[in-house]
């Protein structure tokens, strides 16, 4: 959920990328925090476990403008892409506004990208949110891949197996290139902050009467 920083005038809005283990959620990050500048990024966290990691930073995104004069912090986090790791994705969804669900495009990996999403779905409704009820955009990952003759899902097959419920946007991608990296970013940024605006809309205005 939302946080207001009275004090810096700020909101700060929670987006967490989500998906299968080595699918590029981090490497989705990293781009970002490279490609910003010092001025409006925050310093990078990155928590290890043995096998995984969850990264975590924030950055005030200038061109998004102010909610009812607030600043918007946008903080991103990934979550450890590891089964044994359920735990601490539930833990880092919490208070979450929206999700970018990053799926590694590889045919190897069609079952793990559907077990992820649906794990997605579940530990939602653990914490009680609504998966479709919440800013969710999808990125189809890796497609870099396929010019090294390793096989890809097309498009239409990963719009069936992930996107053909929750109708939502959906971007190919190379996160090691940086190939609609940012394209994610704004969606979910965009959808996440008109979401928020929304909802922070009656206590804002209200303490302005």
């Amino acid at each position: 959920m939302s946080f207001l920083d009275l004090s810096k005038r700020e909101v700060h809005v929670k987006i967490v990328y989500y998906g299968p283990g080595r699918g590029g959620k981090t490497t989705n990050l990293l781009h970002i925090h490279e490609a910003m500048t010092d001025a409006v990024r925050g310093q990078m966290v990155s928590i290890d476990t043995k096998q995984d990691r969850t990264l975590f930073f924030d950055f005030l995104p200038l061109s998004i403008g102010k909610i009812f004069g607030f600043d918007i912090r946008i903080q991103l986090f990934t979550v450890p892409g590891q089964v044994i790791y359920n735990a601490t994705r539930k833990l880092v969804l919490k208070g979450v506004d929206g999700v970018a669900f990053i799926a590694d495009s590889q045919v190897s990996q069609k079952e793990k990208n559907i077990e992820s999403l649906e794990n997605l779905r579940d530990n939602l409704a653990d914490i009680g949110v609504d998966i479709n009820k919440i800013p969710l955009v999808l990125q189809f990952n890796k497609q870099d891949l396929a010019a090294e003759g390793i096989p890809l899902l097309s498009e239409a097959d990963m719009v069936s197996d992930l996107n053909s419920v929750y109708n939502v946007p959906c971007f190919n991608a190379s996160a090691l290139t940086g190939e609609g990296v940012f394209e994610t970013l704004r969606e979910i940024s965009k959808t996440t902050v008109k979401s928020v605006a929304r909802k922070l809309m009656p206590s804002l205005t209200s303490g302005m009467t």
